[in-house]
C-alpha cells in the first residue's frame, strides 16, 4: 500500500503500446525529484471499471485516451465547465472524502493544448479549417478553434449522420488551408495509412497538423512536406496537455462541477 506522501497517477485506455506518456511523465516526475510519484499506463477493456481501477491503484488521476475520452464521462462524478461544453474528458482527478469515498472530477486539457500550439503557426489566410474525424480529439480541436475565431468543418466517414461535417468524397472541392487530423489514422502500428486522400492538392500556403506523434511524422504530414506546407506533429500537444494535467493533479482538491 502506497503512503499517504506518495501520488500514483495513470493513463487508461483501450491499447496503450503507442503511448509515450510514461515516458513523458516519469521523465517529469524525477526532473521534479519527486521519487514518491509513479505514472503508470493502464489498458481497460471498457470504461465501465474505471473506479475499480481507480480504487485498485490507488490513483490520485489520470489521463484519459482513446476510445474513452466522451465515453468514460457517465462514470465520473463531475466535470469542469469547460469539459462540459466540448464533451470530451483526457485528465481526471480523484478525490478523496474523510469517509474513504472516491470522487472522480474531469478536465480537458487537449483543448488548451491544442489552442497553444496552435496558435504561433497560424497565418492570416488560416481562417477555415478542416477537422478529420469527430470523436472526443475532433471535440477538443473545435473548441480551440472557437476560442481563435476559426471556422471549421468536420470529415466524417458517415456524413449523413452529423448535419456539421462532410464526407472524405468532398474534399476534392475543399478550399480550407488548415487541416486537422484527430483521427487514429496513420497512428503505429498502422504507419502506411494516411486520412488525407488527396495530398496532390496540398500547397504551401496549408497548415497541417496531426495530433498523431507516433510515428512522427506520420505519412500525412510527410505527404505535406513534400508539397512545401507547413507541418506540426502531435507531440508538442501531447507534453503541454501532460503539463496541463500535472498541474491539476498536483492542485488543491477544488472541483467545478457541470
Amino acid at each position: 500500500m502506497l503512503s499517504i506522501t506518495e501520488h500514483s497517477y495513470g493513463l487508461v485506455g483501450k491499447c496503450l503500446s503507442h503511448s509515450y506518456s510514461k515516458v513523458y511523465f516519469d521523465e517529469k516526475i524525477a526532473k521534479l525529484g519527486m521519487d514518491r510519484h509513479h505514472y503508470d499506463l493502464l489498458e481497460m477493456p471498457t470504461p465501465d471499471k474505471i473506479r475499480d481501477v481507480s480504487i485498485k491503484n490507488n490513483l490520485s488521476g489520470f489521463n484519459v485516451t482513446i476510445p474513452y475520452k466522451e465515453s468514460i464521462i457517465p462514470y465520473l462524478d463531475s466535470i469542469d465547465y469547460s469539459a462540459n461544453e466540448i464533451g470530451a474528458v483526457n485528465t481526471v482527478k480523484v478525490l478523496r472524502d474523510a469517509d474513504g469515498s472516491l470522487r472522480l472530477h474531469g478536465y480537458n486539457t487537449d483543448a488548451p493544448a491544442f489552442l497553444d500550439t496552435l496558435r504561433p503557426l497560424l497565418k492570416p489566410w488560416h481562417t477555415d479549417a478542416l477537422i478529420l474525424g469527430t470523436g472526443g480529439a475532433a471535440k477538443a480541436v473545435a473548441w480551440a478553434l472557437r476560442q481563435l475565431g476559426i471556422g471549421y468543418l468536420f470529415v466524417s466517414r458517415t456524413p449523413e449522420q452529423r448535419p456539421d461535417s462532410i464526407g472524405y468524397s468532398e474534399l476534392k472541392d475543399s478550399t480550407q488551408l488548415l487541416i486537422v487530423n484527430a483521427t487514429p489514422v496513420g497512428m503505429f502500428p498502422n504507419v502506411d495509412a494516411s486520412p488525407w486522400p488527396y495530398p496532390d492538392m496540398l500547397t504551401q500556403r496549408h497548415l497541417c497538423y496531426d495530433l498523431i506523434y507516433n510515428p512522427s511524422p506520420t505519412l500525412f504530414l510527410r505527404q505535406a512536406k513534400q508539397h512545401e506546407a507547413t507541418i506540426q506533429d502531435g507531440l508538442a500537444m501531447l507534453h503541454r496537455q501532460a503539463d496541463l494535467a500535472f498541474e491539476i493533479w498536483e492542485g488543491e482538491n477544488k472541483t467545478e462541477s457541470n
